[in-house]
């Protein structure tokens, strides 16, 4: 077995990618200019603006920040200069996780043979796959403390699916679910819960069965819900709708920065999870948002069935004291009034309901993002 190298990082340390959709500033369309829009970023910038899986998508990433202040600011930075190039050439960045009207069979692939070999295998799956999303990194200083994480955190993923929700839309219609981006990435072969792996030797061992037998070409292939990420020493959370609101891509880091470093100080015991409990919690975030039932399968927010927001509420009291310790109680608090408001998916569909078509609903969210 080819042991896999845990490149290693300073412990909570994070990363963060937003993937925002290109829109026309006219027919609010989803438009392909996502390479254009690259090559005019400022140069100091370049390495933090990247393609993604189509060119109506660009992805911006922070370098490593020690708190969710320094991520504040970066993603600030940034994003306002790519606004401003976008601007420029009459599109306009938009976050959320579908577009509600886009047709997928319009979209242009990006470049490069990675992709290419993805959409050959993936055909009619992979086209419909038009939707963009939140990861967050978080740093760990070894594989098996990563592995320990992405076990146990699992179980408490759905808490931060559902407030970010912000997929109802799709084709131009109510899909019923507030995250269909979450069932269209389940259709992807390799996408969805991890599964357990107890030890760094577990996870290399299933790594290189899958490459053996040609499963994978690129570790990149495991398009798992949080993997842990060797090259950069990190846990990859990736469960996350895209967000509308930029306060609530902070909260939501900071919440997931607090709730990694409890996981690591053993707040949760670390043991295999039923697949059947992962799997109807996950259902229940994106079929239901905040309106959805969890079962807390460690227990460390009780025990049975409860109401998502009572358990997200439950969840972010148990962190408090990592995200005090982090001075990020303040960015946490934004998700937690979701609790008593809506979320993403939520404020689509009060949008159209009292009225607006689809090109007004994405003006004002776009108008409302740093609100």
């Amino acid at each position: 077995m080819t042991p896999i190298e845990f490149a290693g990082s300073r412990f909570f340390t994070l990363g963060v990618e937003l993937e925002f959709q290109l829109i026309d500033r006219e027919s609010f369309n989803l438009v392909p200019v996502a390479p254009t829009i690259i090559d005019h970023v400022p140069d100091a910038l370049q390495s933090r603006v990247v393609q993604e899986f189509l060119q109506s998508i660009v992805e911006i990433r922070t370098v490593v920040c020690d708190t969710v202040d320094d991520a504040k600011e970066d993603l600030q930075a940034t994003i306002l200069a790519v606004q401003k190039v976008a601007e420029a050439h009459n599109c306009l960045l938009s976050s959320s996780s579908l577009h509600p009207f886009a047709c997928p069979e319009d979209q242009v692939l990006s470049f490069g043979e990675r992709y290419a070999r993805i959409m050959k295998e993936l055909q009619y799956v992979g086209r419909q796959f038009i939707c963009q999303g939140l990861h967050v990194h978080v740093g760990m200083p070894d594989g098996e403390t990563a592995i320990k994480v992405c076990d146990t955190i699992q179980a408490y993923l759905p808490l931060l699916l559902a407030p970010s929700c912000s997929s109802p839309f799709f084709r131009g219609e109510d899909t019923g679910f507030s995250s269909y981006r979450t069932k269209l990435f389940e259709a992807l072969p390799l996408a969805g819960l991890t599964g357990f792996h107890q030890t760094w030797k577990g996870f290399e061992r299933e790594v290189q069965m899958l490459r053996d037998n040609h499963v994978i070409a690129d570790f990149r292939d495991l398009w798992w819900d949080v993997r842990p990420s060797p090259f950069l020493g990190t846990v990859e959370i990736r469960i996350f709708d895209l967000p509308l609101r930029f306060a609530h891509v902070l909260g939501l880091v900071a919440l997931a920065q607090g709730l990694v470093a409890g996981l690591t100080r053993n707040m949760a015991e670390h043991q295999p999870i039923s697949h059947q409990v992962l799997s109807r919690n996950k259902w229940q975030a994106a079929r239901h948002g905040l309106g959805g039932i969890f079962v807390d399968p460690l227990g460390l927010l009780g025990h049975g069935s409860m109401p998502m927001v009572d358990a997200l509420s439950r969840l972010i009291t148990v962190v408090q004291p990592m995200l005090v310790s982090f001075g990020s109680q303040a960015y946490v608090a934004a998700i937690g009034e979701l609790c008593h408001t809506m979320n993403g998916a939520d404020k689509q569909r009060q949008l159209i309901a009292e009225g607006r078509n689809f090109p007004e609903m994405l003006q004002q969210l776009h108008n409302e993002y740093w609100s």
